[in-house]
């Protein structure tokens, strides 16, 4: 385990764009080898939307990454956090503890805020109007989002008292979580029965983008399905039946124009249907 936490207390740039790019190549391999659910629509641009808006998080969580540094630092300085605060315990299960507050606070929580918070909500449908979801959604995030989703993290950091090397570890966790989830392919259904106890899995997480209430607000993981199945939050659905988007924004220039994108969050607010919000902005 120390040989885990020194390479992550050191990990450099170019190892960390390694397994993002990495892990994308991967699943986009497993994607064509065994696609889930197979429909004709232009890959290429598809792509190059959620790319697009994958540079833009690259771009913003780079520009933040002082802010990150500094509050762990802090953290460590001044004893405080909930890792802080226990006592001393195996380096094994300190991580695990770490791993599971950094996904609760940094991931789980910001995840149900934004679809709970109307003003939050507007930025983060961006990521729901994709109807062809695969393993390039992972980060179809609108940059203002992106920003929010970082603070996030730094609040998680703060608050569970995390070194760097445990939020290194954890960031790049999530990375591949996310586009592992968000995959278009086949998985065993023993396979998913067996890893869905512990992490969430694609088949958890297609229920979540179904593009209609209540699925849209349910299974909100991204590193552990434990938190949804905590907090209630926790739906299955047939795959088969699942229908990918969002039933307020279902035309095509909303969800494959990268202008129309951007301006979604200013424009006047739709309601789905079972009325997620009041009349009231």
């Amino acid at each position: 385990m120390e040989a885990i936490t020194d390479y992550f207390s050191h990990i450099s740039s170019a190892h960390r764009s390694a397994f993002l790019l990495g892990g994308l190549t991967f699943f986009m391999l497993l994607e064509y080898g065994l696609p889930y659910y197979r429909t004709k629509y232009n890959k290429a641009k598809h792509l190059g939307i959620n790319l697009f808006f994958t540079g833009t998080t690259i771009i913003i969580n780079f520009l933040m990454a002082f802010l990150l540094l500094r509050a762990s630092d802090w953290s460590i300085a001044h004893e405080f956090g909930i890792l802080q605060w226990l006592p001393a315990m195996p380096l094994l299960v300190y991580i695990i503890l770490g791993l599971l507050l950094l996904d609760l606070i940094g991931a789980y929580s910001i995840h149900w805020i934004q679809h709970n918070v109307k003003w939050m909500w507007r930025f983060h449908l961006i990521h729901h109007t994709d109807p062809n979801v695969d393993t390039t959604t992972a980060n179809r995030h609108h940059p203002v989002e992106s920003m929010f989703r970082f603070s996030f993290t730094i609040i998680a950091a703060v608050l569970a008292g995390a070194p760097m090397y445990l939020i290194m570890l954890y960031q790049t966790l999530s990375a591949a979580l996310s586009q592992f989830n968000h995959g278009n392919f086949q998985t065993p259904k023993w396979l998913e029965n067996a890893i869905g106890w512990l992490i969430v899995t694609p088949r958890m997480h297609r229920v979540h983008h179904h593009y209609v209430l209540p699925y849209t607000d349910s299974n909100y993981g991204n590193i552990f399905s434990l938190w949804d199945r905590v907090f209630g939050t926790f739906s299955k659905l047939d795959n088969e039946k699942i229908v990918f988007g969002i039933d307020t924004h279902p035309h095509a220039k909303e969800q494959s124009d990268i202008g129309a994108m951007l301006k979604i969050p200013f424009q006047e607010y739709r309601h789905p249907v079972g009325a997620k919000f009041d009349e009231v902005a």
